[in-house]
């Protein structure tokens, strides 16, 4: 996997921050950009789970409108359509194939809520069929992948919106603002904490595909493996065939958050300890995750703690970020909150809770047809995600791992060079050329 396409520390914050003029300017779009009743047409693909807040997120638009839903299971159709006519009193189509909604040239946007393992290639398709993006968290399941999300947008020209909310948040924009002006001094330090109630799971053993899963659409480019609820349909995400653990799910808006407050990219050395502590269930990925990654050359860090169960909060977050400077330090509560504690006494500083709308500055864009007043850009989904697969890596191998961000492979380390990409499955192959 060769790469000479770096984006630049720089370059990334420009395109994907710029906190202070996602504070102070508005979005505006030109009034000549739609038609006198035209709305955006969103195909929702995935709609077990964060597909029912794309739906909702959407349809509460003026400019839009979700007039197909996809998923390869039938049943979870039925019963997402139905919710959809009770709740808009309107029908809405449906359609197991995502194939056939990419084909489809009504359709203006699609928004992929799909397990992880489907991100990044259901994206590349969309754009490849002229289709706008808005991609749930993490945009890719492998280093390779998010490259190539970023080199697919870049070709088709393509608004891509990768779903880390807080991008869009007045108050995380802020909070922002106030790391770039120096409120806490010199930012040296992000934390990570992704502290979820995660229970036992069981072990569901293997049985028949049930009627109305269409299982090769939705196992697609992972490795085939017989049927099990223990994948299908929320606890693929503790398997590394299908998901990440909790640094590659919930993990992924902390992530974000640590590269964007430290402005930084992907990092040069990586180092993650954990392990199952408290069951013997079907999951792959760690329960307990402690991951540090480290940037000597800019005297940076980014400590990052998954936790499962009975837990205490840290300065009254479980789910957020903790920022630190030379003159004092950030708590963001991962609900569109900060706190600011200066100098030795904590003396509190600058707060505020204020949300955005993410789904409305995806949509504002598409009409715009600018992919630039994104706030969750390509870029994004790239390195964020990145920043969770290095760490994933590294526990993976178990051992501490020198990476180059330049090239976006290891130093010296075939096996950890490995699992920056995987074996897809025909036909269900993210190309090394979009």
């Amino acid at each position: 996997m060769k790469n000479k396409h770096n984006i630049s520390r720089r370059k990334f914050i420009k395109n994907t921050a710029g906190a202070a003029a996602l504070f102070t300017v508005p979005t505006i779009i030109p009034a000549s950009a739609f038609g006198s009743n035209d709305k955006i047409q969103v195909a929702v693909l995935g709609v077990n789970g964060r597909g029912k807040d794309h739906i909702k997120g959407f349809q509460r638009l003026e400019n839009a409108q979700v007039v197909y839903l996809c998923d390869p299971d039938k049943n979870v159709l039925a019963e997402r359509s139905a919710d959809f006519e009770k709740t808009y009193s309107k029908k809405v189509q449906v359609e197991q194939d995502m194939r056939k909604i990419f084909d489809n040239k009504k359709i203006d946007a699609v928004s992929v809520a799909t397990p992880n393992h489907w991100h990044t290639l259901a994206a590349i398709w969309a754009m490849q069929a002229g289709k706008d993006v808005y991609v749930e968290k993490p945009g890719s399941h492998t280093i390779f992948e998010g490259r190539m999300l970023i080199e697919a947008a870049k070709k088709y020209k393509r608004v891509f919106q990768h779903g880390v909310q807080l991008r869009s948040s007045v108050a995380i924009q802020e909070a922002i603002k106030h790391l770039r002006d120096g409120l806490i001094g010199n930012v040296y330090m992000a934390r990570g904490l992704v502290f979820k109630w995660r229970p036992d799971i069981g072990d569901k053993g293997t049985e028949p595909v049930p009627e109305g899963l269409d299982y090769d659409l939705w196992t697609g480019p992972a490795e085939m493996r017989p049927f099990s609820r223990n994948y299908v349909h929320y606890n693929w995400h503790w398997h590394w065939n299908y998901g990440d653990g909790d640094v590659g799910n919930q993990g992924i808006h902390e992530t974000d958050l640590c590269m964007w407050g430290l402005d930084v990219g992907l990092p040069e050395k990586i180092t993650s300890i954990g392990g199952k502590f408290l069951w013997d269930d079907a999951k792959e990925t760690p329960e307990v995750l402690t991951s540090n990654y480290h940037y000597p050359s800019q005297k940076k860090m980014i400590e990052f703690e998954v936790r499962p169960w009975n837990t205490n909060k840290e300065d009254g977050t479980g789910i957020g970020n903790i920022f630190y400077g030379s003159e004092g330090y950030m708590v963001v509560d991962g609900y569109n909150k900060y706190s600011t504690f200066l100098g030795k006494e904590r003396t509190p500083g600058p707060t505020r809770k204020e949300g955005g709308d993410h789904y409305k500055n995806f949509v504002d864009a598409v009409v715009a047809k600018n992919p630039s007043l994104c706030n969750g850009q390509v870029e994004t989904a790239h390195l964020s995600s990145g920043l969770a697969h290095l760490g994933n890596i590294a526990y993976r191998v178990g051992r501490v791992l020198t990476f180059d961000p330049k090239t976006e492979r290891f130093v010296g380390d075939d096996e950890a060079d490995q699992l920056l990409t995987r074996t897809y499955r025909e036909p269900f192959v993210v190309p090394s050329q979009v």
